[in-house]
């Protein structure tokens, strides 16, 4: 995508085309200041000032004899600007720069300014991207925090955009890696058949993927150690199959997303570290492929854990809750003040909730009370749903301590995270994000494709629980 630190900058009486901003209830004031021309042609485009009309109009005057052309939008409020109101503007504009006129606070919609330019071009031909539509601002307080949040939107786009092949376990540890080398943490990586002593569960989901897809546990640690610890994982199921219990052919179309709650982990660690956040961070991303070969794990396996329970596999369709379990043991180990992972997790989630909403879980209600005001603050809504202790019995098994996939159908989505449940230590404070990483259809400011659903959420809650600025 174009830089994104081009696309606002700081109001310095630059050259620049007028954007008024004006509602429904604002629209007939502004219109009389206007020439009849104008009018004619607001009239002619069918402005009526809703929110998401965009128009220009000669910028003449209430006498027509100025020269140029104006813009203007419209929104919900133009004194309460939202997160998208200025979104559809970014997309139909020409190319230029643009300063407001008649908004209030344009902190909140500078997200969405950024990310409505946002282009997944990587294997597109040059020449397809529009030039950049810059937008001018005052509120110079809240413009590195809003490129910092729409940079790491786009990092989680851009990975989950990018098909397995180019994006596998190795393309992963690279980008933690950079990640690593520019806040100066510290990362460490168990690969391939390394992994089954310590975590075997992540081995046997991805030891029949080809060599150059070889499983890994990637851990990246950051920060003073005397500040609060706070570990976040994520499931990087870089393309799933199914396994043995294979997918239909359009059951693995969007496979290649899989890998979203490791992108959703990367883009937060990244904001953590960036912003400076008084924590210190572990960050953990179980990477593999869920392929299909000779030795492949199969359904009936028992297969051990790092926390020393066994797991008898019922579905090898529902291996990325394995690959987290021995992950959320890690992360249990060293005692951390918080837990959140990120994973692509159910079918039952999108079925309850559809592709916009994550499902978040939460062992503590005032934490989850917290995590939905800082979303519904971003316009990064989650919804709640239960830890209900009367499903656990359908997680037994016969002939291990557990099974990985109940087959009654009921409740996928809190079945799951009641199975991760058993890896979070006893006493830790955990929330789980079942998200769906991807966007069928646009939206302002959201174009079709990978979709960080939940980041802007658990980021919001982690400035107000740690006392970020």
């Amino acid at each position: 995508m174009t830089d994104k630190n081009a696309l606002i900058q700081p109001d310095r009486d630059q050259s620049a085309t007028a954007l008024h901003i004006v509602d429904k209830a604002s629209l007939p004031d502004w219109l009389r200041a206007r020439s009849g021309q104008a009018r004619a042609l607001l009239a002619a485009q069918g402005f009526e000032g809703a929110a998401g009309e965009v128009a220009v109009v000669p910028d003449g005057g209430i006498d027509g004899r100025g020269e140029g052309w104006l813009a203007v939008a419209g929104v919900a409020d133009r004194a309460n600007l939202g997160t998208w109101c200025l979104a559809r503007a970014a997309e139909r504009l020409a190319a230029g720069t643009y300063r407001l006129f008649g908004a209030g606070d344009p902190a909140r919609a500078l997200h969405g300014w950024i990310t409505a330019q946002y282009r997944f071009d990587r294997y597109r031909s040059q020449g397809a991207e529009p030039g950049p539509r810059v937008l001018l601002t005052s509120a110079v307080r809240a413009l590195p925090l809003a490129l910092a949040e729409a940079a790491a939107v786009a990092m989680v786009r851009d990975l989950v955009n990018t098909p397995a092949e180019d994006m596998g376990p190795a393309q992963l540890e690279a980008e933690a890696r950079a990640l690593a080398k520019a806040h100066h943490a510290t990362i460490h990586v168990v690969s391939g058949d390394l992994l089954e002593r310590d975590y075997p569960m992540v081995h046997a989901v991805g030891r029949a993927a080809a060599r150059s897809h070889a499983p890994r546990l990637i851990e990246l640690e950051w920060g003073n150690p005397s500040h609060p610890r706070i570990a976040v994982v994520g499931k990087g199921v870089c393309f799933d199959s199914g396994g043995l219990d294979i997918k239909p052919a359009s059951g693995m179309a969007l496979m290649k997303k899989d890998m979203g709650g490791a992108a959703h982990a990367l883009a937060l660690a990244g904001l953590i570290m960036g912003q400076g956040l008084p924590v210190h961070l572990h960050l953990l991303v179980p990477a593999v492929e869920n392929a299909i070969a000779g030795n492949a794990f199969r359904p009936g396996d028992i297969l051990r854990t790092r926390q020393g329970l066994s797991v008898e596999v019922t579905n090898t369709d529902a291996e990325g809750r394995l690959v987290l379990g021995d992950a959320l043991t890690r992360a249990s180990e060293a005692k951390p003040d918080l837990v959140i992972d990120f994973a692509t997790l159910t079918g039952a989630a999108r079925v309850a909730l559809g592709p916009d909403l994550p499902a978040m879980f939460a062992r503590r209600e005032e934490t989850a009370r917290a995590l939905l005001a800082a979303g519904t603050g971003r316009d990064d809504p989650c919804w709640p749903l239960p830890l209900h202790d009367g499903y656990r019995e359908w997680l037994k098994s016969d002939v291990a301590d557990l099974q990985n996939s109940p087959s009654n159908g009921f409740a996928g989505a809190s079945v799951a995270a009641l199975f991760l449940d058993r890896f979070v230590g006893e006493g830790i404070d955990w929330l789980h994000f079942d998200t769906f990483a991807w966007r069928p259809v646009a939206k302002p400011g959201r174009p079709k494709g990978g979709e960080a659903l939940g980041l802007r959420a658990a980021w919001g809650l982690l400035q107000a629980r740690y006392g970020a600025d």
